[in-house]
């Protein structure tokens, strides 16, 4: 495993750069989001997407999956929105949230037989820039320590997931306040876990 500390507001295009290079290999990496440190692995692989599931004691056809888009344009891609939907998008993204919608058949097997998946476009530059270079989405899901200040330390998160993951982007101590996630699937937007973001 490699540590590669990094500037969120002016990173490291070769460390960057990397980090894709890990994810077109069918690699798992920790990265930064505007909330927790996230697992990462290229949304449209399959066997990546698996071993995250493994790395967190899921199964994955019972996981709820969510992935990390660069901008409205493609989470267009793989969720099917209303146009009240794109409006509420476009007051709150990029920012702390986790928006569930149905789900478009572009996704991978993974994701087959589900009706839902869950889109994130986060305030965070490391996490749209790593995307953007690997030219589609993550499938991310945050990391999960017993002690809660293994999950925002990336040192100590290094030491949970030592075999598991082949990189981890360091850009310092996270905040400890997940995602909120709001359920948009049934005639008005519902807020299911209050989390960082204030849903204007």
């Amino acid at each position: 495993m490699r540590i590669l500390k990094i500037y969120a507001e002016s990173p490291n295009d070769r460390f960057i750069d990397e980090a894709v290079e890990v994810l077109r290999d069918g690699g798992i990496i920790i990265y930064p989001t505007d909330t927790l440190y996230a697992l990462g692995c290229d949304a449209l692989n399959n066997q990546a997407i698996e071993r995250i599931c493994k790395l967190k004691g899921l199964k994955s056809e019972k996981t709820n999956l969510s992935i990390i888009c660069k901008d409205i344009s493609q989470v267009a891609e793989y969720a099917r929105f209303s146009n009240d939907d794109f409006k509420m998008m476009r007051g709150n993204l990029p920012g702390a949230f986790t928006f569930i919608f149905p789900a478009l058949s572009k996704l991978p097997k993974a994701f087959k037989g589900r009706k839902t998946v869950g889109v994130r476009v986060p305030g965070n530059n490391i996490a749209r820039l790593l995307v953007e270079r690997l030219g589609n989405p993550i499938l991310s899901s945050s990391v999960k320590c017993d002690d809660e200040d293994y999950g925002c330390e990336p040192e100590l998160i290094a030491q949970c997931y030592d075999n598991g993951v082949e990189l981890i982007l360091d850009t310092g101590r996270s905040g400890s306040e997940p995602s909120t996630i709001v359920d948009c699937t049934g005639s008005e937007p519902e807020i299911i876990r209050q989390g960082k973001g204030e849903l204007l």
